[in-house]
C-alpha cells in the first residue's frame, strides 16, 4: 500500500484525537529549546578545545627504524 492510499484511511482517524491532548505546547518548545542550545554550546566547546590540540608526530629513533625496517617485507613502503 503506498502513502497516498494510506492518508485518506488516516484522516477519520486524526478527527477522532482530542486537540487539546494531543500538542506538545509550551512545555515541549521549552524542552526542545533547551536541548538545541545544548547541543549548540557543546558544540562551541568542542571547536574550542580542538582549536587548542597541537599534535605533531614525533619521529622514530634511529635504532628502531633500521629494527622495524628489517622485518618489513620487501614490497611495503616506510611511512614519512
Amino acid at each position: 500500500m503506498y502513502a497516498t492510499q494510506a492518508l485518506p484511511h488516516l484522516v477519520p482517524l486524526a478527527e477522532e484525537l482530542d486537540k487539546n491532548k494531543v500538542t506538545p505546547g509550551v512545555l515541549g518548545f521549552i524542552v526542545f529549546a533547551a536541548l538545541a542550545v545544548g547541543v549548540w554550546l557543546l558544540m562551541k566547546s568542542m571547536n574550542r578545545h580542538m582549536g587548542k590540540v597541537d599534535f605533531e608526530e614525533a619521529p622514530e629513533a634511529p635504532g628502531t627504524a633500521q629494527a622495524s625496517g628489517a622485518s618489513r617485507s620487501p614490497g611495503s613502503a616506510k611511512r614519512k
